[in-house]
């Protein structure tokens, strides 16, 4: 399937490009369209949000990763029921997400999620 036969993606990519301002460069919105067109993320549109996420394999564990959400977080909270289902329909084992801080105050109120880690990160020079 190719992005472009999906109408929603037009519609929802300004959701995506703000969420990947917070993703400090690592891919661009034609590299996650690429991504979705590969099947290596999965794009879950809503009408006015929309969260992309990809499955982690592991050597002993298969993880969704929430890996972009953007738009109305009361929507964003609707969908995840959804996906989590999903994720457990091809056998996930767990379900991660990255994200600012704001999401930790906002899934852990809601949802039986844990804050588990922190991830810090270093820019390196060339």
């Amino acid at each position: 399937m190719n992005l472009a036969d999906l109408p929603h993606w037009e519609r929802c990519k300004p959701f995506i490009e703000a969420a990947l301002q917070f993703a400090q460069g690592t891919h661009t919105i034609d590299d996650i369209k690429e991504a979705i067109d590969d099947r290596r993320m999965q794009f879950w549109p809503g009408q006015h949000s929309a969260i992309i996420t990809e499955i982690q394999v592991h050597p002993r564990k298969k993880v969704l990763h929430f890996f972009l959400a953007g738009g109305k977080l009361e929507e964003l909270s609707m969908m995840r029921p959804i996906i989590e289902s999903w994720a457990q329909q091809i056998q996930c084992d767990m379900i991660t997400l990255s994200g600012r801080r704001g999401w930790v105050r906002s899934f852990l109120a809601k949802s039986d999620y844990q804050e588990r880690w922190t991830v810090m990160s270093k820019e390196l020079e060339k």
